[in-house]
């Protein structure tokens, strides 16, 4: 028994485009959209009258998926709030950048939240947390040298 690779990152939203615009901006492009239904998503997700929106986003390079998806049905409604970065379970997503700088000047005039400006981690990383649409962390990465 091997676990080859992850296969795809799957991030439930309520607003499906302003999540895929927030990807789209960070240069990952679509590489599919669809909806789906009916007795057998029932029982894989284990709920009931599931109703689903979905996009896959994906890197140029073909290695990295992440699934949006919107649950049109059954509607979940627990309370939501802000995860921090140290809040138990599934925090954030990191991806490998070149010119941090922009990116992040970028995502600031689109009101996106920067946890802290852009920290240098000894001589091998520029790294920054920002906060998208949905409560979603993403950790920005630039190597240096």
């Amino acid at each position: 028994m091997k676990v080859n690779r992850i296969d795809h990152v799957s991030i439930n939203v309520n607003d499906l485009s302003e999540a895929k615009a927030f990807f789209l901006d960070l240069g990952l492009e679509v590489q599919a959209e669809w909806e789906l239904d009916g007795e057998q998503l029932d029982r894989i997700v284990g709920l009931e009258g599931v109703k689903t929106a979905c996009v896959g986003l994906g890197m140029p390079d073909g290695q990295t998926w992440i699934e949006l998806v919107k649950f049109y049905t059954p509607s979940d409604e627990s309370d939501f709030r802000q995860p921090l970065a140290n809040t138990p379970g599934i925090r954030h997503i990191c991806f490998a950048v070149e010119d941090i700088e922009a990116i992040v000047a970028k995502l600031k005039e689109k009101g996106m939240e920067i946890f802290s400006e852009i920290q240098q981690y000894e001589e091998s990383y520029k790294l920054c947390y920002v906060r998208g649409p949905e409560g979603i962390i993403l950790e920005l990465a630039e190597k240096i040298g």
